[in-house]
């Protein structure tokens, strides 16, 4: 659970750091901002994707399930710098499907924390397959990452991709060619 007490504590300590005026009126009741603002951006910490993914539905037919363009915001681990981007999901029922929504609902949950997107694509795989037991699962997120756009090497517009294929996505080529025609398309 999130403490109120020491994030407010934390962001005037940061504030007087970097060498402002806490006690500025612009900044009065930035420490009580940063705090809501947190219970929202890290919400994540606090959901178990299986909350979504267990409400499931019978299925004969085996075609590929793809939610693409799923839109999530995150917080970068190393920084604490945001990255956003696209998420794409797909997977081949085993018998069983979920609604769409609890696919953009797992990816919010593992994209409203501090981490990397490298973990998040593998996060984001392990749920489907732990709660669906699906035959194929691939998940590709495209992002943009602030840590590289306003600090560092400074490249806006510049697009990190990582993708985690599992199942028959990994043995069957043109499943996953249909995957990112999908996507692309």
């Amino acid at each position: 659970m999130m403490n109120d007490k020491k994030i407010e504590e934390s962001v005037r300590l940061f504030l007087e750091g970097i060498g402002e005026n806490v006690n500025r009126k612009g900044l009065l009741d930035t420490p009580a901002r940063v705090t809501r603002m947190c219970h929202q951006i890290y919400e994540g910490l606090n959901l178990n994707p299986g909350k979504h993914l267990q409400k499931q539905f019978a299925s004969v037919d085996n075609n590929m399930v793809i939610e693409k363009d799923i839109t999530f915001y995150s917080i970068c681990e190393h920084h604490l710098l945001p990255f956003n981007g696209k998420a794409h999901v797909a997977y081949i029922p085993n018998g069983k499907i979920v609604g769409l929504s609890k696919l953009a609902r797992t990816v919010e949950v593992y994209s409203r924390r501090a981490q990397i997107q490298e973990n998040m694509t593998a996060q984001i795989a392990d749920a489907i397959e732990k709660y669906l037991n699906p035959k194929g699962i691939m998940v590709m997120i495209e992002a943009e990452h602030l840590c590289m756009t306003m600090r560092g090497v400074q490249k806006p517009g510049t697009e990190t991709v990582t993708i985690m294929i599992r199942g028959v996505f990994s043995e069957d080529f043109q499943l996953q060619q249909t995957f990112f025609q999908m996507v692309k398309g």
